[in-house]
């Protein structure tokens, strides 16, 4: 099998940071909708609902189909980095954590470019990230020891969302770019969207994980959930409308990082 090198081909060079941007207008449109809710006027702040908002513009299909394509160019590349990415981090945890946060992210763009095509088409878009999450949950729990894989689900999100804060926090993010291509907000900005999302992950972690103990995938949600689920606390507008700004800053900085990546 011919593996194609991610650090000297200017094909996927070009699909990586072409994919990239549009992995980062996703994240600015969450960040829109989530401060909408803030605000009282948007129903749905998560990727779909994110694309969604697209769909009503008036260029909406020709801005879904170059979305889409972006996507599925993001999630190619980072299928290519799982292969034969990140070559600068030594062998062994530190690669292996590399390649499962790239696998991570090709899963969740490929499903909102499926998404954004089904709107493009007119096929489907009807279902919400909490509707997809508590479909996962509810046909996991009917497997064997069904209620033991959704803990165990929990489990591993909750592990993307501390690895995603600690990623952020430690600034780990900065040893896959070439700093001196970055401009000098890149690193603040990437700070902030890690930890956003980590918090965000977080809190769809403990949902699911509740299910699990209560047996009751209807208790499951996905980031649109999450983030309601965080608005509803104690001040939670106020830290919603911080996490809200985490992911614009994570859209910004994943513009910024477009040109910077290693791979």
């Amino acid at each position: 099998m011919v593996v194609v090198d991610v650090r000297s081909n200017k094909a996927t060079e070009w699909l990586g940071r072409f994919g990239m941007i549009c992995y980062g207008v996703v994240h600015l449109l969450v960040a829109w909708l989530a401060l909408q809710v803030v605000f009282g006027e948007s129903e749905q702040a998560d990727q779909k609902g994110a694309v969604g908002s697209l769909a009503e513009s008036p260029l909406g299909p020709v801005l879904l189909w170059g979305l889409a394509i972006g996507l599925f160019a993001y999630a190619l590349w980072q299928i290519l980095l799982i292969f034969n990415g990140y070559t600068w981090v030594e062998q062994g945890r530190k690669r292996f954590l590399r390649k499962f946060g790239a696998g991570s992210r090709a899963f969740v763009s490929a499903t909102v470019g499926i998404y954004t095509i089904e709107l493009a088409t007119g096929t489907g878009g009807g279902s919400s990230s909490n509707q997809s999450t508590q479909e996962w949950t509810a046909t996991l729990m009917a497997q064997p020891f069904g209620r033991i894989l959704v803990g165990i689900l929990a489990l591993v999100i909750l592990g993307v969302a501390v690895a995603a804060i600690r990623r952020g926090v430690k600034k780990k993010f900065m040893e896959d770019l070439n700093r001196a291509q970055l401009p000098n907000a890149a690193e603040p900005l990437g700070v902030a969207g890690h930890c956003a999302k980590g918090v965000a992950y977080g809190i769809i972690g403990i949902l699911v994980g509740i299910a699990a103990v209560n047996a009751d995938p209807g208790q499951a949600q996905g980031l649109d959930g999450a983030l309601k689920t965080l608005q509803a606390q104690t001040f939670g507008s106020i830290l919603l409308f911080v996490v809200a700004l985490g992911f614009a800053a994570y859209g910004a900085f994943c513009f910024a990082a477009a040109k910077a990546h290693k791979g």
